[in-house]
């Protein structure tokens, strides 16, 4: 159970990439000198949305008729789609003027709990069960959190060129990820009757 906790909070964590969130959420959160607030909100809008693909997933499923293989194949071209754009550094949203609460609903969702983290957090549900997934998900949003709380901290020390590195690698892996979702589809499609 453990390696199973270990695989899939590291899956979920790199999916999320809470580092790749820090110039979006420093940029709207400039005027605001306690991160809590903010921080707590993005998380808390993350949260709500894996959450209720967690545990409602599988419904979501049954009605549209959608199985396992198909959600692994798509949930591995989504998630390669997001890995490229780690790696090429293009942005996902553009920061607004003024009010960051909007903004940071959008750090929430899309940005940590997007289609990738909704995708991998039911197929880990179908492949380990709802125990192991939701331990995996609070681990990943808690380190999620805690790098927004020091967003400020890990800007200033690791600097612009180690940030764009972090993220580049961090979007090579998820095109590993997601490789593995497509292959794991495909032949899930290839022995299914």
């Amino acid at each position: 159970m453990m390696a199973e906790v270990f695989r899939a909070s590291i899956s979920l964590f790199i999916i999320m990439s809470p580092f790749s969130s820090i110039p979006i959420f420093l940029a709207v959160t400039r005027n605001v000198r306690n991160k809590l607030k903010p921080a707590s909100q993005a998380i808390i809008v993350a949260s709500v949305t894996l959450f209720t693909f967690l545990f409602l997933g599988q419904e979501i499923m049954d009605i549209f008729n959608i199985s396992l293989s198909a959600l692994k194949i798509a949930g591995g071209v989504v998630l390669t789609i997001l890995g490229i754009e780690l790696v090429l550094g293009t942005s996902f949203i553009k920061a607004e003027e003024g009010d960051y609460s909007p903004a940071i609903s959008l750090i929430g969702t899309p940005l940590l709990t997007g289609p990738g983290v909704i995708v991998s957090t039911m197929i880990f549900t179908e492949e380990y069960g709802y125990i192991v997934t939701v331990i995996s998900a609070v681990i990943s949003l808690t380190a999620s959190w805690l790098i927004l709380l020091c967003s400020e901290y890990i800007d200033r020390f690791i600097g612009d060129f180690w940030r764009e590195t972090i993220s580049r690698i961090t979007g090579f892996l998820l095109v590993a990820i997601a490789v593995e979702f497509i292959v794991s589809g495909v032949k899930l499609t290839l022995i299914s009757p």
